[in-house]
Formats: C-alpha cells, sequence, structure tokens
C-alpha cells in the first residue's frame, strides 16, 4: 500500500498452520490492531514494535485456535480489548484450551469486550472497518473491510484459488457459498483482500479463477 494510504498493513503468518495474523495501522494516529493473533506472540508484538505501532485492540474473525487460541494471553499483557467474532462461534472458543492440546499449541478460552454481528463497525485509530457476518467455514464468522482502502481481512471465509473448509462441526457449504457471494462481491473486484492462509488476492480475481466461486463455476 502507497505510505500516504489512512491504513497500512502487515501480514505475520503465525502458529505451526502459518495463519496469517495482520498488523493493521492508522497511519495518522500509528495506533493499530492486530487480527487473528493465534500465537507466536513474541513476532507479533516485534512486528508492531519494529514498525512503531501502539496497539490498543485484537479482533478476531472466528473461534478456531490458530487464529484466537492466545489471544487472551496477548490482550492481557497488552491491556486492551477483544472484539469479535460474531456469538455464534462461542462454543469455538470454549474449546480452545482442548483444541490446544489436541493441535499441540496451547490456547485459552475467553470472553471477547465485544461480540460482532452484520452491519457493525470497529475503529482502529481513526479508522473505521465495517464487519459482515459470513457464515459457513464457522457459524460465527466475520468480515473486516476497510472501504476507503478497498482492502479486507477475510480469515478462512476465501483463500487464492479455495474457500474454507465446511466439514467442521456446525460448518455448512451452502452459507459459505451465499456469503462470498452476496458479502464479498458486492464490495468490488478491486478490492484486495487477506486471507487466513497464503497470499493475498482481489475479488476480482477469484471471480474469474476459482474453482469453487469464480462467476462460470456458480453461473
Amino acid at each position: 500500500m502507497p505510505a500516504d494510504m489512512p491504513l497500512r498493513a502487515a501480514i505475520i503468518p503465525v502458529t505451526p498452520l502459518q495463519q496469517n495474523s495482520t498488523l493493521i495501522w492508522c497511519t495518522r494516529t500509528m495506533r493499530g490492531a492486530f487480527t487473528d493473533p493465534g500465537g507466536d506472540l513474541d513476532r507479533l508484538k516485534a512486528a508492531a514494535k519494529a514498525q512503531g505501532v501502539t496497539i490498543e485492540k485484537l479482533l478476531v474473525t472466528h473461534g478456531h485456535l490458530d487464529h484466537c487460541g492466545q489471544a487472551a494471553w496477548l490482550a492481557e499483557e497488552l491491556g486492551v480489548p477483544i472484539e469479535g467474532p460474531h456469538e455464534e462461534d462461542r462454543f469455538w472458543i470454549s474449546r480452545l484450551e482442548d483444541d490446544g492440546r489436541q493441535w499441540g499449541f496451547p490456547g485459552r478460552s475467553f470472553e471477547p469486550d465485544r461480540w460482532l454481528d452484520d452491519g457493525d463497525q470497529v475503529s482502529v485509530g481513526e479508522l473505521v472497518l465495517d464487519v459482515y457476518h459470513c457464515p459457513g467455514h464457522t457459524p460465527g464468522h466475520i468480515v473486516f473491510h476497510h472501504a476507503p482502502s478497498k482492502f479486507a481481512i477475510v480469515g478462512d471465509v476465501l483463500f487464492q484459488g479455495s474457500i474454507g473448509r465446511t466439514d467442521f462441526p456446525r460448518g455448512n457449504h451452502a452459507d459459505l457459498i451465499e456469503a462470498i457471494t452476496t458479502k464479498l462481491w458486492p464490495l468490488g473486484g478491486d478490492t484486495a483482500f487477506v486471507p487466513g492462509h497464503g497470499p493475498m488476492s482481489t475479488f476480482a480475481h477469484e471471480r474469474r479463477t476459482n474453482a469453487f466461486v469464480a462467476d462460470s463455476v456458480l453461473a
């Protein structure tokens, strides 16, 4: 992103699953947030320090271990609130300790300071991001969108060339397809997005080439 943009972002892959935690910040105030701080907290803190960013909150797209398993510890250490996901993911967050034991890296349950719903907004410095409820991968999955920057953080809803898994408890393939086509595509093809894993892409590229949700596939 150009240096004069109001929002800047740095992707920091974390956990053995290489989940894309993103440091986003307001260039006017240098206040920022981590999205999906699932682990490797020292790396995250070092990234914020390197950019000169003061973290004011944590934002969570959904309740899976690699996305939020260590958010509680980071929020406590930094003295900041957690916002998100949608309350339908409460059951995922409640099992983070058990999932951590199963996957071999620690997790801790938490109660976010604010559950988020479709149509809500979150602030980071002077930035305002819109919240979209996009169930399917998990029932409470949300997406963050900064319209002025044409930038979205979509978690495990959509990837470059793929879509989120729906074979987890309370996953739903039809819901996921509907969320992508009715919530994400209207945000504009020139919107760049950070997925939960792997490289960035744009909605236009996925509408042309994605084997699961390209316009030609769904036609």
